[in-house]
Formats: structure tokens, C-alpha cells, sequence
């Protein structure tokens, strides 16, 4: 396998390079009979694009979705489902001075030595354009789950660099985290958010931060004991994605710093029903769903392109100076939003598949 692949039953297959003709999926196992349409998966896609504020990359791509395959009179066949998008505004030039470079931070390096071979058309393969990909599946996985069981997935940005908010992640809806560019639920800390990545961003320099995952209504039992536990295979989708560099699920880190008596999410029950009265766990025991909110958090690092003068050598080791050209983003986590929404849809979807497979 080449590790373009992702899922089980609802399974999908990423293609395309950021500078190519056109990026795509193909996603098998998608159930027949679901009304969905270009223009339902659009609005995701369109918080994705690039050139959406003034705080991301300039580069001009609509992101327009085509389905293919796999939709008949509206409707999900059960066949497989093709969806791609071409790329319009690509400017393979900007990389002309790099192309024998290893640019620091980023696969240049890694990729020569794996494959022998690299598209140096702004990152190829390895670019975050491929994300498009994943969030037009993802865009299909939210449907699916919203109208199933009523699944919601609400994603924000809790920190960028040193500045974090502190809001009640249960209290945010899909509005407050669409309320400003940065995609910040709180108010006053986004806009100090904003005008820090302007700041990095009129010093030619980039800067990361973690954004909170948050998914409501989750069922009691979606999971699988050992290595394909739900809050495993969570990390994978999110470690996944370009940028990201750390996971942590429900209490994370800060867990380690409490007592088990404080820790451990106590039952009792409410009209018949079992209920937690904290859930320190984040909504998962031993890899399972519990029925209460799942909630993470994902940290990514600054963006590896940045216009200040870096040192590096070249594919014959000399060593060379770079100031690297093209359109990037100063702070990715506005556009990483409804990627890391995506990535949970395509977990949740695919186990909750494998949970009917199994218990009807």
C-alpha cells in the first residue's frame, strides 16, 4: 500500500499534486440512497480555498467540486464515488530556483530519498492542497452522520501562539466559530489572534497554534478494542494532516498532572439512562465511545515556507542561502478547520459502518 488510502468500509483514496492538472478523491462504501449534492460539499470546500481573507495565501483557486461517479438523480448509488477539482491559478515558476534545493521544514529531502524523484511544483504531493481532497469525502461523511444519528462536528482555533481562548468548548456552535476569519469563537481573543498572524505575516515569517475538535452526539459504542480504538485512529486522521505535530484527547496532557480519584468519570444514572458526570476521558473508555462529547485538541507548527533568508544546501550538498518565493499562508489553522472537521467525519463514519456491520 502507498498510504494514499484511509478507512475500511467507508474508504477513501486521495490523488492529485498541488500544481498538477487537478486533485481528487474516490471514496467506496459510501451507503446508497443519500440526497448530496456539488453544491453541499462547495461549502466546505469553500472554507478551505485559499484567498478567502486577508490573513491567508493570496493564491486564487475556486476549489469548484465535480462529482463524477457514484451520484445518480441526486442521490449516493453505493458505487464509487469520484470527486475532483482542477487547479486553475498554479505558477510552477515560483519554484524554478528551488527545484535542487532542500527547503528547511518541509519533505524535499525526505521524498528524494525515498523515491529518488520529487515534484518541486510547490511541494507536489506533499502539499496541503491535497487536504481539498479529504474535506470534499468529509463533506459526505457529515451529511451522512448528521442525518443518521445527528452527529455534529465543530471545530475552532483555541490558540495561536501564545494567545489562547479559554471558552466553554460545549457552548460553541457552528456560527460563533464562523463569526470571523481567524475562526475563533471568542470574540475579543480572535481579533488579537488577527492581528498577530498580520504581524508574523509582514515579517516574512509564519506561526502555528492548535485548534480544538469537538464532536457532539456521538453514539454509545463506536470503536474497536486494541488497535483500531476510536481515539487511535482519531490521532492517525489528525496526525495525518499537513502542519500537525501533536494529539491529545479529552484531559491530554493535563491529565497526567491529576489524581485518579479526580481523573476518573464517575456513572450515575438519569431516568433510566447511564450518564458520566465529568468526562475527563473525552468521550472514549478503552477506544469505545461512552455517548458523551469526544474532544481534542491538535497542534500545528508554522508554516515551513517563510520569505526570510534561511540557510540550506542543495542535492549535492553545498551549501546555499534561500529566500523562498510563492503564496503561503502565514498561520494555516483558519483553512485547517474544516480539514481536521473532515478527518473526524471519515473516522466517525467509517466505525459507525463497522458498528451496524457487526451489531445490525
Amino acid at each position: 500500500m502507498a498510504g494514499n488510502s484511509f478507512g475500511q468500509l467507508f474508504r477513501i483514496t486521495t490523488f492529485g499534486e498541488s500544481h498538477g492538472g487537478c486533485v481528487g478523491v474516490v471514496i467506496d462504501g459510501c451507503p446508497p440512497g443519500l440526497k448530496i449534492s456539488e453544491a453541499e460539499i462547495q461549502k466546505d470546500l469553500d472554507r478551505r480555498k485559499p484567498g478567502q481573507s486577508a490573513i491567508t495565501t493570496p493564491r486564487k483557486e475556486e476549489d469548484e467540486i465535480k462529482i463524477m461517479s457514484g451520484v445518480f438523480e441526486g442521490k449516493t448509488t453505493g458505487t464509487p464515488i469520484l470527486l475532483l477539482a482542477y487547479n486553475n491559478d498554479i505558477k510552477p515558476e515560483d519554484y524554478q530556483s528551488m527545484q535542487n534545493l532542500f527547503r528547511p521544514g518541509h519533505a524535499d529531502y525526505t521524498y528524494i530519498k525515498k523515491y529518488g524523484i520529487r515534484d518541486w511544483h510547490g511541494s507536489g504531493r506533499a502539499s496541503a492542497r491535497e487536504t481539498l481532497a479529504r474535506v470534499a469525502a468529509g463533506a459526505i461523511a457529515k451529511k451522512y452522520l448528521k442525518e443518521k444519528i445527528g452527529i455534529e462536528f465543530i471545530s475552532f482555533v483555541e490558540s495561536v501562539g501564545d494567545i489562547k481562548t479559554n471558552i466553554d468548548f460545549n457552548k460553541v456552535s457552528l456560527k460563533d466559530v464562523e463569526s470571523n476569519i481567524v475562526r475563533c469563537p471568542d470574540q475579543k481573543i480572535a481579533q488579537q489572534m488577527i492581528e498577530l498572524i498580520k504581524k508574523v505575516r509582514s515579517e516574512g515569517d509564519s506561526i502555528g497554534g492548535v485548534i480544538r475538535g469537538v464532536i457532539k452526539n456521538v453514539p454509545v459504542g463506536l470503536g474497536e478494542p486494541i488497535f483500531d480504538k476510536l481515539s487511535a485512529d482519531l490521532s492517525k486522521a489528525m496526525v495525518s494532516i499537513n502542519a500537525v505535530k501533536g494529539f491529545e484527547i479529552g484531559s491530554g496532557f493535563e491529565g497526567t498532572k491529576m489524581r485518579g480519584s479526580e481523573h476518573n468519570d464517575q456513572f450515575f444514572s438519569q431516568q433510566g439512562k447511564i450518564k458520566l458526570k465529568t468526562n475527563n476521558a473525552g468521550g472514549t473508555l478503552g477506544g469505545i465511545s461512552t455517548g458523551e462529547t469526544i474532544y481534542f485538541r491538535v497542534a500545528f507548527k508554522p508554516v515551513s515556507t517563510i520569505s526570510q533568508k534561511q540557510e540550506t544546501v542543495d542535492k549535492n550538498g553545498r551549501q546555499v542561502s534561500l529566500e523562498a518565493a510563492g503564496r503561503h499562508d502565514a498561520c494555516v489553522l483558519p483553512r485547517a478547520i474544516p480539514i481536521v472537521d473532515a478527518m473526524a467525519a471519515l473516522v466517525i463514519i467509517d466505525h459507525y459502518l463497522r458498528h451496524k456491520a457487526q451489531n445490525g
